[in-house]
């Protein structure tokens, strides 16, 4: 004998409101921003977002870091360069001098309020080439196919997703253009990254590295990369880890 009809629709009423509540779990929440999900978990410690200290403005200046990193760079008047971490300003402003009144600045953070300090600054400087925007810790967010440069000036150590920030970034180089990455050879969580480590993770992405060289200037050394062949599918991208004294991927 079948089910009573009053049973019958309650069961199904039953799955019903099972499924829908089902449809609307929510993926656990793993502290990722879920944009960044599809991309491999970061296999290594990141530094915390701090002021560490590269010296002051005067300090730096005196060892010509800034004008070393452009020289380097190949950084001429008319030249469309993001920075990215840009904090204070301090390479900002002398990118805006560089490049001059043809050539174009956009200044990034993730820190609202050092953006607003910086527009001050701007404002006050009259440096008319420069832009602000405020980015994410997945996506810088730049508009595609716009720049010659990416500067990343002791600031790749704090990227928490590189994966995914590495590969929303490709698409905003023009022809020819590159990535400069300046960064102290120390461990990731203590304000660096091993040079091999860095490497590792921008070919995971499909960066070419096309110069490194270190410099006292810099407290550090200087990295440039190019993208080549096609940007990956997020799912194919093997992240990197640093086992002993030797960078690999896992496989």
């Amino acid at each position: 004998m079948g089910l009573p009809r009053f049973t019958f629709r309650r069961t199904v009423t039953l799955a019903l409101v099972l499924a829908v509540g089902a449809c609307h779990q929510k993926a656990p929440d793993d502290g990722r921003p879920e944009t960044a999900r599809a991309f491999p978990v970061a296999d290594r410690p990141v530094s915390k977002a701090s002021d560490v200290d590269f010296g002051s403005e005067i300090q730096r200046d005196s060892l010509h870091e800034a004008e070393v990193v452009m020289d380097l760079a190949k950084i001429e008047p008319g030249t469309t360069v993001a920075d990215i971490g840009a904090g204070e300003g301090y390479y900002t402003v002398r990118l805006a001098k560089r490049v001059g009144a043809k050539g174009r600045v956009l200044a990034e953070d993730i820190d609202r309020a050092a953006n607003e300090r910086l527009g001050q600054r701007v404002l006050r400087e009259q440096l008319d080439n420069v832009s602000i925007k405020l980015g994410k810790v997945d996506d810088p967010s730049l508009p595609e196919n716009s720049f010659d440069r990416v500067f990343l000036v002791h600031v790749y150590h704090e990227v928490t997703e590189p994966y995914a920030f590495l590969w929303h970034m490709r698409s905003s180089l023009r022809p020819g253009g590159k990535v400069v990455v300046v960064e102290a050879d120390r461990a990731s969580d203590r304000h660096g990254i091993p040079p091999q480590l860095l490497f590792c993770e921008f070919g995971a992405v499909g960066f070419r590295l096309t110069e490194f060289v270190r410099k006292p200037e810099l407290q550090g050394y200087f990295a440039q990369f190019e993208a080549t062949g096609e940007r990956p599918d997020p799912a194919s991208i093997v992240p990197c880890r640093l086992s002993g004294k030797s960078t690999t991927q896992n496989r």
